[in-house]
């Protein structure tokens, strides 16, 4: 990786973490003056097809992203997740909890096997007198033939909990 495309990733970052539109730029573009506003390409297929699962209301969609010993961890909770039948679990269990969860991704690098996607994690808790809107980053791992062997999202459920105006220590109802 050249010194100019190492030093555009953390700018991406910042700009997806702020709300700012994504930018990104080749080794070459770094370099050389901007006279025009460059817009971003779109993302892998795989992150699409993620956002887009996530997005919907048929949990299985998110599940079949995903190799059959497929784990998914979302860091923020503290959960794990085992499997496709067990990943389209939590996601049936988040469309219960989070009216209109909603996943926008801002910006992706792909280094190898390895898609770091900087998004936008929405929603409003049942019950909670605000929505919220999070900046949230996800690692994808990719088996060879394109499928999901490992997901991790990282977030803040404190933040979450805050602008959903709920107090740091709430819990969702078990269901």
């Amino acid at each position: 990786m050249s010194h100019a495309t190492r030093a555009a990733i953390p700018l991406i970052a910042a700009a997806a973490l702020s709300g700012a539109p994504a930018v990104t730029a080749s080794a070459s573009a770094a370099t050389a003056p901007h006279t025009a506003p460059h817009t971003a390409p779109c993302p892998p297929r795989i992150v699409a097809d993620w956002a887009r699962a996530w997005n919907g209301t048929d949990p299985r969609a998110l599940g079949v992203l995903f190799t059959a010993r497929g784990v998914y961890a979302d860091l923020g909770v503290g959960v794990t997740f085992h499997g496709r039948e067990e990943i389209s679990g939590w996601k049936a269990r988040a469309d219960r909890l989070i009216d209109g969860v909603h996943v926008t991704v801002r910006a992706t690098h792909r280094d190898g096997g390895r898609i770091t996607v900087e998004a936008v994690y929405a929603g409003r808790l049942k019950g909670a007198p605000e929505a919220f809107a999070v900046p949230m980053t996800t690692l994808l791992d990719l088996d060879g033939h394109g499928r999901i062997a490992s997901d991790q999202d990282h977030y803040s459920l404190a933040e979450v909990l805050t602008r959903s105006g709920l107090p740091t220590d709430w819990t969702p109802p078990a269901s």
